[in-house]
């Protein structure tokens, strides 16, 4: 049995949390083949199956949620270890769900580097709990509804706004949405915060509701530009698509909505200018989404 080396170890890592190979591969700044490959390459060397590949995306075996766990400590270990190197001023670590990492914020880290050439940003994929006292995070942005706890700046980037997605193709083959009613007997999708749940209860429709399920928004996105039906996403996710042409809104919920994304660093950490223009940036571009 070969060694693993670091790189498939922190590929492996990607693909595990993810459990997709395409937004580990952009996480990474890779290719997908290029992650695919390495953790075949892996699998080979430690003469195990780490993952199920199934149609709809990826699923650790037992091996593999066993191997993880570990890895995924080293891996954290190695990266304190390698902060405490960095000045810790240009240094900052923003944690973000999965999905507004791949459709909003990836696509403007450019824009970031060009306005903040001296500030390294750091991003941690990720819908996990965190705890500025213990975690290596200096900025969360996270989906809900406040108060979200004490000694906390917590600032409204946009609320949820939800908009019925779905290709240009698929539009054209329904009759025009004038009313939730008219999505009940749709091909609908949505991810692991169950949007259209709360909206169907609300129809009193004896008609069959097909609901396909993802773990993560950009992937009910994906599905709906592939013609699949109709998705449910926040409006700030959707809205670059919508003006490519990749997706069309169909509907949009015009109800008032508490939720939404939230920006929340600590109080208690003192003043930090790098992270004080990381903030800024982002309720900035936010609002210009």
């Amino acid at each position: 049995m070969r060694s693993p080396n670091l790189s498939a170890l922190k590929m492996f890592d990607a693909a595990a949390r993810h459990l997709n190979f395409r937004l580990a591969a952009e996480e990474l700044n890779l290719t997908q083949g290029a992650v695919a490959q390495q953790v075949r390459r892996l699998e080979k060397d430690l003469q195990v199956q780490l993952f199920h590949r199934r149609p709809r995306g990826l699923e650790l075996t037992q091996v593999g949620q066993e191997y993880h766990s570990p890895v995924r400590r080293a891996l954290a270990m190695i990266d304190a270890a390698t902060v405490k190197l960095q000045p810790m001023h240009t240094r900052i670590t923003l944690s973000v769900p999965p999905s507004f990492a791949a459709k909003w914020l990836v696509p403007r880290l450019s824009q970031f580097s060009q306005a903040h050439p001296d500030i390294d940003l750091q991003t941690d994929a990720s819908e996990k709990v965190a705890d500025f006292r213990t975690d290596e995070v200096d900025i969360v942005i996270r989906q809900g509804v406040p108060p979200f706890g004490d000694n906390l700046q917590v600032e409204l980037l946009s609320y949820f706004e939800l908009c019925a997605v779905s290709s240009p193709d698929f539009a054209t083959t329904i009759a025009p949405v004038k009313k939730l009613q008219d999505f009940a007997d749709q091909p609908l999708i949505q991810d692991n915060h169950f949007p259209w749940d709360p909206m169907l209860e609300q129809l009193e429709t004896s008609a069959s509701r097909r609901i396909l399920q993802f773990n993560q928004t950009a992937l009910a996105m994906d599905a709906a530009a592939n013609g699949q039906g109709i998705a449910l996403a926040p409006r700030l996710l959707v809205a670059a698509e919508i003006a490519r042409g990749r997706l069309v809104s169909l509907w949009q919920d015009t109800k008032p909505n508490d939720g939404g994304y939230f920006l929340l660093c600590p109080t208690f950490k003192g003043s930090n200018p790098a992270r004080d223009s990381v903030v800024q940036w982002l309720i900035t571009t936010t609002k210009n989404s």
